[in-house]
């Protein structure tokens, strides 16, 4: 089992970056993959990066894609989602989530058991 954190959201205008961080706990960490999903108020969950459990293949969204990057720490547990060239259409509250049973990844939200609670991102226009 592995329990998750994330935080590094804030309130920041347009086109300004900010990086996340989902820190686990537990020793198997680095057998998990992560991804992170967000949720705007009104909307539906959705995925936005994943990354497998060695960091060697990631995947992301159209919408995000070019924009964001996720890497992982293993050392440190972390795996870190770097936003830049925020768009209001951003704004959303952030999740990171973890599996093991997709060794590649998934960009499904029901292949997750692992949640972290969120973290709050706000773009201004």
């Amino acid at each position: 089992q592995v329990q998750l954190v994330e935080s590094g959201g804030g309130l920041v205008q347009a086109g300004a970056s900010l990086r996340l961080s989902c820190v686990a706990s537990g020793r198997t960490f680095g057998s998990y993959s992560v991804g992170w999903f967000r949720q705007a108020p009104g909307k539906e969950r959705d995925f936005v990066a994943c990354i497998d459990s060695s960091g060697g293949k990631t995947y992301y969204a159209d919408s995000v894609k070019g924009r964001f990057t996720i890497s992982r720490d293993n050392a440190k547990s972390t795996v870190y989602l770097q936003m830049n060239s925020l768009k209001p259409e951003d704004t959303a509250v952030y999740y990171c989530a973890a599996q093991r049973t997709f060794r590649f990844g998934t960009n499904r939200i029901d292949d997750y058991p692992y949640w972290g609670q969120g973290t709050q991102v706000t773009v201004s226009s």
